[in-house]
């Protein structure tokens, strides 16, 4: 509201999840992999194995490139492209944590120091002088992981801090304990992982045969543990929250079974490599690499997908407006725009009110800042293909925009304005696709469903629809579908034909009787 949108063709959302996750994928790597370094120095000491030696400095140097190069860049990005895109959002992190940020770049610089001083001191150091730059670094590293996680839980599971703003309650959220064993489990795996690929490019035989078994007794162990931590994780979660990964919203419902799927390819694979670990081509070690992945890419969105309709649990919204009037706080709330109007309230429109004249205009500046943030008009969740998909009328549309946050399990916000701008946003959603033909009948009754009552319904026996209408006779059915907005005026009315209406009361009977 208070600051210029940039406008992401194929998505804002997109673009952090593409930075985010891979930073997230090294950053784990970088705390697992610092006591990875450690411990397997303390072996080839202890066994006196040289050729392991050689492979570690080795490795150690490919860690370095990754974790403080890639790392630092990609850390750098994601500011840059949060500070972009929610700009609301990242002011309220620092605001709220900024003794917690200063800590980790504190944390953060004896890091990246340590991991130099561990590369070059290979050969100029002693052993123990070597070994105490190595538990340096994991420690830095470690703690880093400690106070971003506090930072990250909080905007899911916030707590009483919107009531409170107290630093602590915040940071020690219900999520925080459960995230950090979660994550700190799947960076010892990472850890494996990557000295997987490394050690799969030896072409000594033997040498290939014992870093293949050591990865793999990093990576085996974790993935056991993960499921227990996950369930920790999913135990501590609202349920109202974690509704939405079971609801009609279906990117979590989509990452769920993504994260089910490839957590268990990438533990059957790792058990594969302690059968022939002398004969692991590099191809198969990237396999695993995807494999996890994939499973880390899956948790981040689902992490995502369930906050919603919320950037901060209960206090601020994916699209910048506070759920609630914050004092001394420069952004507005719910109630003060949909007092005074959208248009009137946010700083960066040229319309400031809607007109005859301008009505598709202002529909357009209403789209940029209360749905950009989520919806592109044909990238990722194009809206274009929604309201193609959906089939709705401008009527249907308005009622629905009344009753956004009712949709899919409450992943939206609330529609944010006047009456006026309601309208105008509708009619601008209506002119994307200009060609589509509405209200075109359709014989099945489950289909009629899908299109005028899926976003807020599910075909299961306690959904309210069928709860309410399952023991009436048909011809009630049929004659309370024409009358559903004087049942709730939160509903939409029926757009439908007579023929859809009758095809979806003989459904509603026959569907749980």
């Amino acid at each position: 509201m208070n600051y210029p949108i940039w406008d992401v063709s194929f998505g804002a959302g997109l673009l952090i999840a593409i930075v985010a996750i891979t930073h997230v994928f090294v950053s784990h790597f970088a705390v697992g992999g610092g006591l990875f370094l450690v411990l397997t120095e303390k072996r080839a000491y202890r066994q006196n194995d040289q050729p392991l030696l050689g492979w570690l400095m080795r490795h150690t140097k490919f860690f370095v490139l990754v974790t403080v190069v890639f790392g630092a860049v990609s850390g750098v990005g994601i500011w840059f492209t949060i500070g972009l895109i929610h700009p609301s959002g990242t002011s309220s992190l620092i605001h709220s944590y900024v003794w917690g940020w200063a800590i980790e770049w504190v944390f953060f610089f004896v890091e990246i120091t340590a991991a130099l001083l561990y590369l070059y001191g290979w050969k100029k150091l002693n052993r123990q002088t070597h070994l105490w730059l190595g538990w340096i670094y994991f420690m830095a590293a470690f703690l880093s992981m400690v106070i971003i996680n506090g930072i990250i839980t909080f905007m899911l599971t916030s707590g009483k801090w919107p009531q409170t703003f107290g630093f602590w309650q915040g940071f020690f959220n219900p999520t925080y304990f459960p995230s950090l064993f979660l994550r700190f489990a799947f960076s010892l795996a990472l850890a494996g992982i990557y000295a997987l690929v490394t050690g799969s490019l030896q072409k000594d035989q033997e040498l290939k045969g014992r870093i293949v078994k050591w990865s793999a007794r990093w990576i085996v162990p974790a993935f056991v543990l993960l499921p227990v931590f996950a369930l920790w994780y999913i135990g501590n979660l609202p349920a109202g929250v974690w509704e939405s990964a079971q609801g009609k919203m279906p990117t979590a419902s989509r990452y769920a079974n993504l994260i089910l799927v490839f957590s268990a390819v990438t533990f059957v694979l790792s058990l594969l490599t302690l059968f022939k670990p002398k004969k692991i081509p590099l191809i198969f070690a990237l396999l695993i690499f995807g494999s996890a992945f994939v499973t880390m890419w899956s948790f981040e969105f689902i992490r995502e997908a369930i906050r919603k309709p919320y950037l901060i649990n209960n206090y601020l919204y994916v699209n910048s407006i506070f759920k609630e009037p914050v004092p001394g706080s420069a952004g507005m709330s719910l109630a003060e725009i949909n007092l005074q109007g959208v248009l009137k309230t946010a700083k960066w429109v040229k319309n400031r009110e809607v007109t005859e004249d301008n009505r598709l205009e202002a529909g357009r500046e209403i789209f940029r800042v209360e749905c950009r943030s989520c919806h592109t008009i044909d990238g990722y969740r194009s809206m274009r293909r929604i309201i193609q998909k959906r089939n709705w009328p401008y009527s249907t549309l308005v009622a629905r925009l009344g009753a956004l946050d009712k949709m899919f399990n409450g992943v939206m916000p609330p529609f944010a304005g006047t009456e006026a701008e309601k309208e105008a946003l509708a009619h601008f959603v209506v002119s994307l696709a200009p060609g589509h033909v509405v209200g075109t009948a359709t014989s099945s009754g489950e289909a009629v469903f899908d299109q005028y009552c899926s976003t807020c319904h599910q075909k299961e026996p306690d959904d309210p629809m069928f709860v309410k209408f399952r023991m009436l006779e048909q011809v009630r059915i049929y004659y309370l579908i024409s009358k559903l907005d004087s049942l709730n005026p939160e509903i939409p009315p029926f757009e439908g034909t007579d023929q859809e209406r009758q095809a979806l009361s003989v459904w509603i009977l026959d569907e749980f009787k």
